[in-house]
């Protein structure tokens, strides 16, 4: 299953990146966030968990890696906000190409760290 979802997180991340260079922003917000949901999922699968919901994959991505100092808060943070850009460009049409890029970076950041905890 964390293979899968690694494998998931690297197509939602460069369908984001065809999307934003297609001037599509909303659909790379929506594509970046899904690759980090999938790249969370994987870490919650690597210690047999399963989520929820949304919130509750964040919260135990919190309490499994954060506050053990396994992962950087930042990447926390990354995922709130992805999941609040996501939902602002999908329900309510809100969106821009600057946090189009700079979602889609912090997705790659995130995807690369997370690579590193799993499989080195």
């Amino acid at each position: 299953m964390v293979s899968k979802e690694i494998e998931l997180a690297d197509n939602d991340l460069n369908f984001s990146k065809e999307s934003f260079l297609d001037n599509n922003y909303k659909w790379s917000i929506i594509q970046s966030y899904y690759s980090m949901f999938h790249t969370a999922r994987a870490l919650l699968y690597n210690k047999g968990y399963r989520e929820k919901s949304h919130f509750c994959l964040i919260e135990a991505i919190r309490n499994l890696y954060v506050q053990e100092g396994i992962l950087n808060f930042k990447f926390l943070e990354a995922l709130q906000l992805g999941k609040s850009l996501r939902e602002n460009a999908d329900y309510y049409g809100d969106f821009s190409k600057q946090s189009a890029d700079e979602l889609m970076n912090v997705a790659s950041d995130f995807l690369n760290e997370v690579k590193i905890i799993l499989f080195d």
